[in-house]
């Protein structure tokens, strides 16, 4: 079985890569789950409901874009290996997306997103693709924290009354985060409730926590970005007499910072907030290396760079 999955593999990522697996392919000594996932959002979240039973992989480290990633030869082998495979589907993992559904042939895989209703999803300017940054709403996030546990518990029945349990108690720390969220965003007068940033990420958190959102680029950093976006959005900030654009962990400054500089040309001054956390999570020293760390980040620097200044 695990030859077969690297021939399909090796038919995706290159024949180099079978021989890399012939070389290195050994009998695994651990005895937890081997739980391989892609982002460092739902890492953190395997890690919390699996604890002391699941050795957690993740693909992409703090600050890596996931539109744009590109799979590696230790991720083939890690994908291999696994017992299980999480990713969020949605398009999230954009160039990855068909290796990872066709994983399940050998794998069990699960894309945890698509437990989330249509209708609570944000469609995309394409017909059936929707928005995938669902951790920025809390509650759409405990959907997916659910969707884990149900997986863990699935695969590994022996432990499902300890991932419930640790599942329980982080659904209720989500609760208190939501009403932190919630509780900062109203005390801020509504006219000061505009968000710009880069890409088209903070939609979700938007129509959760009751802030208008523009973005410069779309929901998925592959797509362009045209003179007239440039155009358009500096006419906005400078109509709106914004104050403040946001940088992103995960994405160049030098767009933003463009659109910084035309807004001066037009006479209006707007300064550079402090680093958002959009598609992944921060590394140790950020502050934001924690799902509940990074939102709790985010909200207190949006709140800080929005307030009359």
């Amino acid at each position: 079985m695990r030859l077969s999955i690297f021939i399909m593999l090796c038919a995706l990522f290159g024949g180099a890569l079978f021989v890399y697996y012939m070389r290195t392919n050994s009998v695994r000594s651990d005895t937890k789950l081997q739980v391989v996932c892609t982002t460092s959002m739902l890492a953190d979240a395997i890690r919390v409901v699996g604890g002391e039973h699941v050795a957690v992989v993740q693909l992409m480290g703090p600050g890596v874009d996931p539109h744009l990633y590109r799979a590696r030869e230790g991720d083939v082998r890690r994908l291999a290996h696994a017992d299980l495979v999480l990713y969020h589907g949605l398009h999230l993992e954009g160039r990855m997306t068909d290796v990872l559904a066709a994983m399940n042939q050998y794998v069990p895989t699960v894309a945890v997103c698509e437990c989330i209703p249509k209708e609570l999803l944000r469609e995309s300017e394409f017909e059936g693709v929707y928005d995938p940054h669902v951790w920025h709403d809390i509650t759409l996030w405990l959907l997916v924290v659910t969707a884990v546990r149900d997986a863990l518990a699935q695969i590994d029945p022996e432990h499902a009354a300890d991932y419930i349990m640790h599942a329980q108690h982080y659904h209720e720390e989500l609760k208190a985060l939501d009403a932190y969220v919630k509780t900062v965003i109203a005390a801020m007068p509504p006219e000061q409730r505009i968000l710009v940033t880069a890409h088209d990420a903070f939609a979700y958190y938007g129509a959760a926590y009751g802030l208008e959102v523009v973005a410069l680029q779309g929901i998925s950093t592959e797509s362009d970005i045209s003179m007239r976006d440039v155009i358009d959005l500096t006419s906005y900030i400078v109509n709106h007499h914004i104050k403040t654009l946001f940088l992103e962990s995960s994405i160049s400054s030098r767009n933003i910072e463009a659109v910084q500089q035309a807004v001066h040309a037009r006479g209006w001054h707007v300064q550079l907030g402090d680093e958002l956390y959009s598609d992944a999570l921060g590394d140790a020293a950020s502050g934001a290396d924690t799902y509940v760390r990074m939102i709790k980040h985010n909200t207190d620097v949006i709140v800080q760079g929005l307030k009359d200044l």
